[in-house]
């Protein structure tokens, strides 16, 4: 493998990045970060920011709405300022380049691309949110998301239910099945759904292997999920005060659809950087970028500039579209990711870090993956940390060999998988999509459930299904 060398990265880094460039001649296994040797209170800044995410939206909205982007830099010093102190600057730039370059970069460029490219269509006509309307837009919207990602599905159908249902008094519980259904289940079926089976594809899991083993729960779990919506859908409609718009004069059609063929290249730019693979690195303060990598984002960025460039202002007027949604997105992951890093870390570390008790839960005594606690631990951290690193994590504990887990290991990775994918719906954070959702719905008016609130729904609705899930198939 080929590597070309950075020796400076100035400008947004500045000084910092300059002192820990002169100071530095460690390795990067020197600077990676120990998680056998990191404390609990190191987890102290995540659960901050995620504790700030729920309460000050309900005790402080109007603060939160104005400050969120500072309260999330705060958490983040809280991790990176005693880091510096106990390990140096040279130690704490690296975890930032990683963190950075390889993770909340890529991360939220496809993010802003998909926003961008979606904010450009617009499902136009006479599109009313009845019942049996918006139990098949979920529909759709679930099985498009295996193919175009959870984010893409949810950023192009989101705008169209909340328009539909605009006349209703109550919405938000068509969101909230929405961000179930579309923004993470749906995306069971193949890599490019969701991030964690991305990230599987990567390691050497075949690209359908999902689409045949996760099927089975994947339609499981939206069957009786939807059906639950059209009902409880039905028992909303009869309590509301206005009649349903009658205007049928204008036919449902598609506008700005050239962006469809931007979409298109997105998936073509995520699968290109999986499949492709020339050899070639380049090394930023030990932290090497692949080539195939940057050659995505790149790409990325280009389509949604093209989506911008071409798609007529109108269309995104009538979609109310604001960049305030993925701003936020943008810099609450980016406290996310920074207070992420010691938590990943201590689970990494397995059996030798504070941790440890979290990781013994999917072994049995007798040394057999124990299939059951892989899908509830997997998924439960999966609803609060960032649900890839999570796969990765559990992926590498059962092994990390992908011919045993596809093999006599299958039952283990799928309940890696399922949890990973399933249970990113229980919170607003357990996939990015989630909060993109809500906050483009506050924006125009939906008034949402705040962070425990929605946990409400979720174990309501979410939870039982979750347990037959369990006896069905890792019992």
């Amino acid at each position: 493998m080929r590597r070309i060398g950075i020796a400076r990265v100035a400008g947004a880094l500045g000084t910092f990045a300059l002192v820990g460039f002169a100071a530095s001649t460690a390795t990067a296994a020197e600077l990676a970060l120990d998680g056998s040797r990191l404390a609990l209170p190191w987890a102290i800044p995540f659960v901050g920011i995620l504790l700030s995410i729920a309460v000050f939206p309900l005790v402080a909205p109007v603060f939160w709405h104005r400050h969120f982007g500072k309260v999330s830099a705060f958490w983040a010093a809280a991790i990176l300022l005693p880091m510096a102190w106990e390990h140096g600057l040279d130690f704490t730039l690296y975890e930032v380049l990683h963190t950075a370059l390889l993770e909340y970069i890529p991360f939220i460029i496809l993010l802003f691309s998909l926003f961008t490219i979606t904010g450009g269509i617009r499902v136009a006509g006479s599109v009313v949110g009845t019942p049996g309307f918006n139990t098949g837009i979920l529909a759709l919207g679930a099985f498009l998301a295996s193919w175009m990602g959870t984010t893409g599905a949810a950023m192009a159908l989101i705008r169209t239910v909340l328009r539909a249902n605009a006349w209703r008094r109550y919405r938000a519980h068509v969101v909230i099945f929405f961000i179930f259904l579309v923004a993470n289940i749906g995306g069971s079926l193949t890599p490019l759904g969701d991030p964690p089976l991305f990230l599987g594809f990567l390691k050497g899991v075949p690209f359908f292997w999902p689409t045949v083993h996760m099927l089975p729960p994947m339609l499981f779990v939206a069957g009786i999920l939807l059906a639950v919506f059209f009902l409880l859908d039905r028992w909303y409609m009869r309590h509301e005060e206005a009649a349903p718009p009658r205007n049928v004069d204008e036919p449902i059609h598609v506008e700005g659809w050239h962006n469809f063929l931007l979409l298109a290249g997105v998936v073509g730019s995520v699968l290109m950087s999986g499949l492709w693979r020339p050899g070639i690195t380049f090394e930023i303060y030990h932290v090497e970028v692949e080539l195939q990598n940057l050659v995505r984002d790149l790409l990325l960025l280009l389509l949604a500039g093209i989506s911008w460039a071409t798609t007529p202002p109108e269309v995104r007027e009538a979609n109310d579209f604001s960049w305030f949604p993925i701003q936020e997105v943008a810099k609450l992951f980016a406290g996310i990711f920074v207070t992420i890093i010691p938590v990943i870390a201590m689970l990494k570390a397995g059996e030798e870090g504070v941790l440890a008790p979290v990781v013994a839960l999917v072994t049995d005594p007798d040394g057999t993956p124990n299939n059951a606690m892989y899908f509830w631990v997997t998924g439960g951290l999966s609803s609060f940390l960032d649900n890839a690193p999570t796969y990765l994590v559990f992926f590498n504990a059962a092994g990390g060999d992908p011919e045993v887990l596809t093999g006599p290991l299958a039952d283990t990775l799928l309940a890696i998988s399922a949890g990973a994918v399933f249970m990113g719906a229980n919170t607003y954070i357990g996939n990015a999509p989630n909060f993109m959702v809500r906050a483009i719905a506050e924006e125009q008016g939906t008034p949402m459930p705040s962070f425990f609130g929605y946990m409400l729904w979720s174990g309501a609705f979410l939870l039982p299904v979750f347990v037959l899930v369990t006896l069905i198939w890792f019992v």
